[in-house]
Parts: structure tokens; sequence; C-alpha cells
């Protein structure tokens, strides 16, 4: 889901919808189980393609598809924490996730025949990633290929209807324009706050502090963090990225890997408490016994864990920069 939409709530409220009444009927704790949805529906952002890193790219300059790239191994590394993390607790926490009945287990066919479900949609993802990976198509490009290839996997599996084509293109023209006016709202806040001479200003006084340059980025994703309790992701965007963006290209970072923690540091955005998306998201799809406070509860192990992968990043910038480093263009 992540890498077909691009945003968080479209794994987190699918899956919501799909798996959570399954994982409970078959005796999972509302914890793990509401939980790991959350979490991992704000992988939606990290794992390319991402809105929220093409509106980055837009107010920053940097080059979208290196961007995508630079995800793509954070992403599957927090995926791998998660996963990690849930096989070691239910391990020593059986009750937390119990295994399926034997009546309940399919044999290797019926999992074959199941996974020929994701065929297509994996397919999609990879064409997109990989043209942009091997600079046939620039990122814009891209994205065409990848709505003609949906259209054409929508065609194959029979589903196509005109009026699904006019919902999707209407749909895409309303995200575009919302976008878009993000972005023109940022670039004048942008403009207003260069010609006033703030940034000049700061640049100055945090180059008097002299101090080590990775307590100015460790103060930077502390400041993320606090902000992304309250405000949402795009909001801390507009504000956050005029002030920080210079500042971190003056200190010698790399405007990607810099990216790729801003991300992940949106994604705690969507997941920390009390103005998290996804918890939300949850409450809309959950049964009416899961409280919000069962939500909050839920998630505090997966912020820690978030955190993890945001440090690993940190102390190992190359987990985000090898991919980029070996495009073709």
């Amino acid at each position: 889901f992540a890498a077909m939409s691009g945003v968080s709530a479209a794994g987190t409220v699918t899956m919501g919808l799909i798996a959570l009444p399954s994982m409970l009927k078959r005796g999972y704790q509302k914890d793990i189980a509401v939980g790991t949805i959350s979490a991992g529906g704000s992988l939606g952002i990290l794992i390319p393609q991402s809105i929220i890193m093409v509106i980055f790219a837009s107010l920053t300059g940097e080059s979208v598809g290196r961007l995508f790239m630079g995800g793509v191994f954070p992403g599957l590394v927090l995926a791998g924490i998660f996963i990690v993390y849930i096989a070691i607790r239910c391990l020593f926490q059986p009750q937390l996730g119990p295994a399926l009945s034997r009546e309940e287990r399919v044999s290797f066919g019926q999992k074959f025949r199941l996974v020929r479900a994701v065929i297509l949609p994996i397919l999609l993802v990879l064409l997109v990633l990989g043209t942009i990976y091997t600079g046939i198509c620039t990122p814009t490009e891209a994205s065409a290929v990848g709505a003609f290839g949906a259209l054409i996997c929508t065609i194959i599996n029979r589903r196509f209807s005109w009026q699904m084509f006019k919902e999707a293109t209407l749909g895409a023209f309303r995200l575009s324009v919302m976008c878009g006016w993000i972005v023109l709202g940022a670039k004048c806040f942008t403009h207003v706050y260069t010609a006033t001479g703030a940034g000049d200003l700061i640049l100055t006084l945090i180059s008097g502090l002299q101090v080590n340059r990775w307590l100015i980025m460790i103060a930077m994703q502390f400041i993320l963090l606090i902000l992304g309790c309250f405000i949402d992701p795009i909001g801390i965007m507009m504000i956050t990225l005029p002030v920080f963006t210079p500042i971190v290209v003056a200190a010698g970072f790399n405007l990607v890997w810099f990216g790729i923690l801003f991300t992940i540091n949106m994604e705690l955005a969507y997941i920390t408490p009390p103005f998290g998306f996804n918890l939300f998201y949850m409450k809309g799809v959950v049964p009416e016994d899961i409280t919000m406070g069962d939500i909050y509860r839920s998630i505090v192990p997966f912020v820690g864990l978030e955190m993890i992968g945001l440090a690993l990043v940190m102390a190992f910038p190359q987990i985000a920069l090898w991919l980029p480093n070996t495009m073709k263009w």
C-alpha cells in the first residue's frame, strides 16, 4: 500500500478495515493489533512514491527521484524493525499474537494462488521506480507511466468503468491542486522570509554559537518531533523548511539525507499523540470497545522503534544515500 499510494491514510484505513477484524477474531490482543496497523501505515510517506517527498523536493529544490530512492532502504529497515519487535514480543507473550489453528492454515498451492493477486501491483511499483532509477524517465514522466500502468491493471482485472475513471481523474486533480497551493504558500513565505533578511540572521546566529554541527542536526530533529505532536506534517514543512534548509546546506549535510530524516520525523508526527493523524484514522475503523486511550497506549512501543530507525539513519547516512548515489542520472 505504501509503495502504491504515497500517503499514510490509505494503508492505515484499509488494513484497519480488512486486517483488524480478522486479527481480533483470532485472539490477537488489541494493543499489538492496533499498534501494528497504525505504525505500519506511517511507512506510506517514506517508502516511494511519497507525497511528502514530492512537496519536500518542491520546497527545497532537491531531486524527487533521489529522495524516492533514498527512502527505499530506510523504509525497509523500519519495516524490519517492526517485524523483529512483533516476532520477539509474541515469542515471549504468545497471547498477544496466537498462532493460526490447523483448520485455518492453507497449503502452499493456495498461498501461491493468493500471491498472484499482488503480482500486478508489484510490477506497477517496479515499473515506476525502475524508470526513475535507470534514468529512462524523470519522476514527472514516471508518474504518467504509473498512471497508464494502473489503467492497464484495472482493465486486466476487468474493473474498469468510465465512472471509476472519472472519479480517479478528479481525485488526482484535487490532490494536485492542493499540493500546488501548498507549494505556492510555502514559496511566498520563503520569499518574504528571505527578503527580510531573517535567513541570514539565523545563519549568523547559529554560526556564532560555535557548536558541533551534529548538535544542530539533533536539535532540528527534536524540534520536528515536538512540532509533530501538535501540527500536521504539511504545516510543519511550510514553517520549518525555509528556516532549516539553508542551515543544513551551510553545515555541509547532504540534503537528500536530511530529507529522509525529515520524512521519518513526519512519520512520527502521524503516530504521536495527541495529534497523530493515523491514531484518528484508526479510531474511525476500530470497534466501539477500543477507546482512544487504547490506541494511544498501543502506539507507544512503535514510537520508540521509529526513533531507533531515525537514529540508525542519522548514524549511518549510507542507508539513505547508497541507492541514490548509484542512480544513472
